[in-house]
């Protein structure tokens, strides 16, 4: 077993833990994390559940975390990059949440080029994870159930699109960005619920168009690139999709700091190659 092995088993196994026993954490509220915002005492229990399963493990050299002002020092290896809970604002009203681990192969900060696995968890109403890897030419889906790993196959992007979800307030986003999604929504159901993974879910089972771009409230973007946005475009990259700032490949973005921050999109590269021409002057 190599160490992308017992990274990918050690997050199946405390996702398993997690989807246990989440609602006895849901409703706790912690402190302020690194960006700002408020930590659910959920953000920091699962936290503390990864980085006891990852930081120990042969090969892995450092554990950064959303939920974290600095990279832990693990020892040589690969460097660890994750957000333990996407959406756990969601929580409160009882909808889903999700992990989301980058692999990268050299110390962070660096860009998503340097990526050597992704993996995504969702904890709806099952558990599903799923999973590409540089040693693969595939990428694969599991179910976690009852302690359980079945495989459920490999996993494509459809060729049609049927989705799109873009977040912010038509009031906090640019012009560009409002005349985008107002096109976009002539064709295609609008599923928005403000859970990165859950939302990114959508339009990798129907195929079509998650978008996190800047605004008002976030004139970088909202989501991290070492945590969120760079080990998702490289899932959505690796099952046929493509990703993007807005100008280009979330992958060639290079982060100023373990918490940049960037526009985000992802989905069918036709999509994809729309947003370009909507945003890419500007």
């Amino acid at each position: 077993m190599n160490t992308i092995d017992r990274i990918e088993r050690a997050v199946r196994e405390t996702s398993h833990y997690v989807k246990r026993n989440l609602g006895t954490h849901a409703g706790k509220r912690g402190q302020t994390n690194p960006s700002d915002e408020v930590q659910t005492g959920a953000d920091v229990w699962s936290d503390d559940l990864f980085f006891d399963a990852l930081a120990p493990l042969d090969g892995v050299g450092s554990y950064t975390s959303e939920e974290r002002s600095e990279t832990v020092d693990c020892g040589e290896g690969y460097a660890i990059a994750i957000d333990p809970l996407d959406g756990s604002g969601n929580l409160a009203s009882n909808n889903s949440v999700g992990t989301i681990v980058g692999v990268y192969d050299r110390p962070l900060p660096t860009s998503g080029r340097d990526l050597v696995a992704a993996m995504m968890v969702l904890h709806g109403p099952y558990t599903t994870m799923t999973v590409a890897r540089a040693d693969s030419d595939v990428v694969q889906e599991y179910l976690l159930r009852d302690g359980h790993n079945e495989r459920r196959g490999v996993f494509e992007l459809p060729e049609d699109y049927a989705v799109v979800g873009i977040a912010g307030k038509p009031i906090d986003r640019s012009e560009q960005v409002n005349a985008l999604a107002e096109d976009l929504q002539r064709d295609l159901k609008l599923r928005y619920g403000g859970a990165t993974v859950a939302d990114l879910a959508q339009v990798l089972e129907y195929g079509g168009l998650f978008g996190y771009p800047k605004s008002e409230v976030y004139p970088e973007g909202k989501l991290r690139i070492h945590f969120e946005a760079a080990p998702l475009a490289y899932l959505v990259e690796a099952a046929g999709g493509d990703s993007s700032d807005g100008q280009k490949s979330l992958l060639d973005v290079e982060p100023g700091g373990l918490h940049a921050r960037t526009p985000t999109f992802l989905g069918n590269s036709e999509l994809i190659e729309q947003v370009e021409a909507a945003l890419g002057g500007g």
